[in-house]
């Protein structure tokens, strides 16, 4: 696997689908700060209520999917998510279908964030609950600290490269820095 972040303000996505698997997905993005797209023909109460202004009352269309990069599918029967993952994938669209190994470009890590700090595992498909249970060994491993010194260290990198700093004396200053908040 290739493990790659995508920045969603430099992103396209699109969420589809109708039910309990689409709303753990639509709360994962929003855990991370963002909303996709959501595209669903017959949403499920609970998906409806969450989804607010970014519902589309459909299911992508051609015209949808040309202006995507990225596509979860969650709660669609196969025919449905295989139709939709060869059109997506006809106008490159990168796709997940969940649950799905042979209909996913790509897998969704277990994620742990700590304010700008994103640390990610994945089993490629293999096993989420191992993902899950790796995920909750770094949630311990990682406190929220890591958030603040996070902060202290991109502020004081920024002042250091503005001052000429070679990165030697950066990563020196940001390894000092996690020392003193006794997160190394």
């Amino acid at each position: 696997m290739l493990p790659v972040m995508l920045d969603p303000s430099r992103t396209r996505i699109g969420l589809a689908g109708r039910g309990a698997l689409t709303v753990r997905r639509l709360e994962w993005f929003r855990k991370l700060g963002f909303t996709p797209e959501i595209y669903s023909d017959t949403p499920s109460d609970t998906l409806l209520a969450l989804a607010g202004e970014q519902y589309l009352p459909r299911l992508p269309d051609p015209g949808d999917l040309v202006a995507l990069d990225v596509l979860w599918i969650a709660d669609l029967e196969r025919s449905e998510a295989e139709d939709l993952y060869v059109q997506a994938r006809a106008v490159k669209v990168l796709v997940n279908v969940e649950d799905d190994l042979p209909l996913c470009d790509f897998h969704t890590p277990a994620v742990v964030t700590r304010g700008r700090l994103t640390i990610a595992a994945g089993t490629g498909g293999a096993s989420p609950a191992v993902a899950a249970t790796v995920r909750s060994k770094l949630e311990d491993a990682f406190p929220e600290d890591w958030a603040d010194a996070l902060e202290d260290i991109a502020a004081a990198r920024a002042q250091l490269r503005s001052e000429g700093a070679p990165t030697p004396d950066i990563l020196a200053d940001a390894r000092r820095r996690l020392a003193a908040a006794r997160l190394i």
